[in-house]
């Protein structure tokens, strides 16, 4: 990554935990928002699950947690903890393209291993008799490369990296996804916090007020 690995903001390490293990899109994209906000990734801790996420949050050992919105956990890690854990910010971002790879000698792969039910709809699975869930992307690739599942709806890259021992079967690309950044305060007192410089603002010929606040009043 472009990242200056010993760049702080506000003179200290930004604490962040997001899902692992290295490589992976929360991985990826973590480290693409603490670069973009001039921060370096040596307090980024990659752990194996949101509610430990959570826990290091509640604990103090870290400041902040960044999860997709399209995570399957992420109902819980907010709706579950939505007095003690608060969304502070989100953003759209892109991630690694994805597709779905099979072990070069399986003729008629019989399972496929994903991260459920994020990535399910990705593609029409109906040919697979047994859909495997994982918490990530490279733990499904690891069960692929060990013989335990046929196909594994992963990186694209990865089939680059095992030429020969892999095909791929559908090339799907990469979602632009959304991200939400989790603190333990509210960013604002209630009403809507909004981006009056977002596509939607764009899309209706701009700022309808000139108004310097961007958040709308309470209902």
């Amino acid at each position: 990554m472009d990242v200056e690995a010993d760049r702080q903001e506000g003179g200290r390490v930004v604490r962040m935990a997001t899902l692992g293990p290295a490589g992976t899109n929360h991985d990826l994209v973590a480290r693409r928002y603490l670069g973009f906000h001039g921060a370096g990734t040596q307090g980024l801790r990659l752990v194996a699950s949101f509610r430990e996420a959570v826990a290091l949050l509640g604990a103090g050992e870290v400041d902040f947690v960044l999860q997709c919105a399209v995570h399957p956990d992420a109902p819980e890690t907010l709706g579950g903890n939505f007095r003690e854990v608060f969304a502070i910010d989100c953003f759209i971002s892109d991630s690694r393209p994805l597709a779905i790879l099979t072990r070069a000698d399986v003729v008629a792969p019989r399972s496929i291993g994903l991260v459920m039910p994020a990535t399910e709809s990705y593609a029409d699975l109906g040919r697979w008799q047994e859909k495997r869930p994982y918490a990530s992307i490279p733990l499904a690739f690891a069960d692929l490369l060990a013989g335990r599942i046929d196909s594994a709806l992963a990186y694209r890259d990865y089939a680059d990296d095992h030429s020969g021992r892999l095909r791929v079967d559908e090339e799907i690309g990469s979602p632009d996804d959304v991200w939400i950044v989790y603190g333990r305060e509210r960013a604002h007192s209630g009403g809507l916090l909004a981006s009056r410089e977002s596509a939607f603002a764009r899309g209706i010929g701009g700022p309808l007020s000139n108004r310097a606040s961007s958040r709308a009043p309470t209902a």
